[in-house]
């Protein structure tokens, strides 16, 4: 008899339940009338990621204590289960906001590559060793390559899709590279196992940790491996910005904390070193180029690598309270950036055109909810009170004095407030400013009527500020996620 490995499907079912999602989607392209595809679509799309954040759910009440699956493949744990319950509900989220969305007959093909990113995002988060990895990098990384440049008829699409393609690819290749070094030093792919191996101080191992770093630095959109994200958040369609902003970080960083503190507990004195010269150089690069930006999805994208460089700061402090102050803030940047990448959106169709700061004069007068929403946001981002964005910075410092680097404090306060210049200015454009050749409305007479943009917009100014207010049951389940790792 062939022995062959148990499955547990409870721990597999949020990933499932949104490659189903994804094989409706793509069906709907092939066999439905065109009328009908874009709401099929949509909601086979909308209904996985609510049914993946559901068995997500789940999998997290029921999982009290890490378990490892598969050969030692993945695991099934609370830090997996809670990321992919953010991970659903951004997805979700988008889906709302890509309903009012101007494209082609390719709404199916639209979600369906949606749901398949977020089905490999979720399966990423509980990799347990480096092929898996790998593995889940390579599945959600080649959907958003398409994505970004689905809309073949804007230039601007698929050239930020080539730019993606290449330095994507690139990033791939170089954590390849560095896993194969790893393997090599510690003849261990597993991450419990490779911690086990005991190579010591070993070059080869030592060099594969710089490259696997610096591999997932791509994706968390971290200086100096950003190069990629202003055209790519420029240049492709809004809602796959507001998706890959909010849900790749998301991803990434829940795998890089899960990486370094289960297979290189030895080597933290090295890498927490190198995460807080990438997170000091990301918030000094990123505020500072944010204040020339004129577009805004541009100034955004600058903006995401400076908050990168904020939440890196919670894995390289390299505790339980590090861990804890790096999913809160996830919560709360995932919120602030898919609602205000949701309102450039609406400006989009609104202007016809890419949104400017000079675009954004008189929006909170003439669209109350988008102009408050964006200034909440904003604030937000600024870790201004009323806001989760003060309790985000505040316990990702905490956790960095803790720590003894009361030097990245130090920059992250003065980061901060340099951040303050571009968003507020923000803010000033949108009640103090009227630009000429501005509309007040949109081309055509009148602002276009997007209900479902609107609850998504809601919504993320609702945990924006909720979250100031609920602190501690967000921290509660944070705690209980980080209890998985061996810190």
């Amino acid at each position: 008899m062939i022995d062959t490995p148990s499955v547990d499907w409870l721990a597999l079912s949020p990933t499932l339940a949104l490659l189903g999602a994804s094989a409706v989607a793509l069906l709907v392209a092939v066999l439905l009338p065109a009328w009908m595809r874009k709401g099929v679509a949509a909601g086979a799309t909308f209904l996985g990621f609510a049914l993946a954040a559901v068995l997500a759910g789940v999998v997290y009440e029921d999982t009290p204590r890490p378990e490892a699956l598969l050969a030692n493949s993945m695991y099934r744990d609370r830090l997996a289960a809670l990321a992919a319950v953010v991970l659903a509900v951004i997805g979700a989220v988008v889906v709302l906001v890509s309903w009012a969305e101007r494209r082609r007959d390719n709404h199916g093909e639209y979600y369906a590559l949606l749901a398949a990113a977020g089905a490999g995002m979720v399966f990423f988060v509980g990799a347990g060793n480096l092929m898996t990895l790998f593995l889940g990098l390579e599945w959600f990384s080649i959907s958003l390559y398409v994505l970004v440049a689905l809309d073949t008829d804007r230039a601007t699409s698929l050239e930020a899709g080539l730019k993606y393609l290449i330095v994507g690819g690139f990033g791939s290749a170089v954590l390849l590279f560095g896993s194969a070094l790893v393997y090599g030093a510690t003849g261990e792919l597993g991450f419990s196992q490779i911690a086990a191996a005991e190579a010591g101080q070993d070059a080869f191992l030592v060099a594969g940790l710089a490259m696997i770093l610096a591999g997932l630095a791509f994706k968390v959109s971290a200086a100096p491996f950003h190069m990629w994200t202003p055209d790519v958040y420029q240049g492709a369609p809004t809602s796959v910005t507001a998706f890959m902003s909010a849900a790749t970080k998301t991803a990434a960083l829940v795998l890089t904390l899960r990486l370094l503190v289960t297979a290189f507990p030895e080597e933290s004195e090295i890498w927490t070193v190198a995460v807080a010269v990438i997170a000091s150089v990301s918030m000094v690069w990123g505020n500072l180029a944010a204040l020339a930006q004129r577009d805004v999805k541009r100034l955004l994208a600058y903006s995401s690598i400076a908050q990168a460089g904020f939440m890196l700061i919670g894995v390289a402090a390299y505790s339980e309270r590090g861990g804890e102050a790096l999913l809160y803030y996830l919560v709360v940047y995932s919120a602030m950036s898919v609602g205000a990448f949701a309102v450039v959106a609406v400006r989009e169709r609104e202007l016809a055109k890419p949104v400017t700061l000079e675009g954004l004069a008189g929006l909170g007068w003439e669209r109350p909810l988008y102009g408050l929403a964006l200034w909440v946001f904003m604030l937000g981002f600024a870790g201004f009170p009323l806001t989760g964005g003060i309790f985000a910075k505040l316990f990702v410092f905490s956790a960095a004095y803790d720590s003894g680097d009361w030097w990245l404090v130090l920059l992250g306060v003065a980061a901060t407030a340099v951040s303050l210049a571009y968003y507020l200015n923000v803010v000033r454009w949108l009640y103090m400013r009227t630009a000429a050749g501005t509309p007040l409305v949109a081309v055509g007479g009148s602002p276009p009527h997007d209900p479902a943009v609107g609850v998504a917009v809601a919504a993320c100014a609702v945990v924006t500020v909720g979250s100031f207010f609920v602190v501690q049951p967000i921290l509660d389940l944070a705690s209980e996620a980080v209890d998985s790792l061996p810190f």
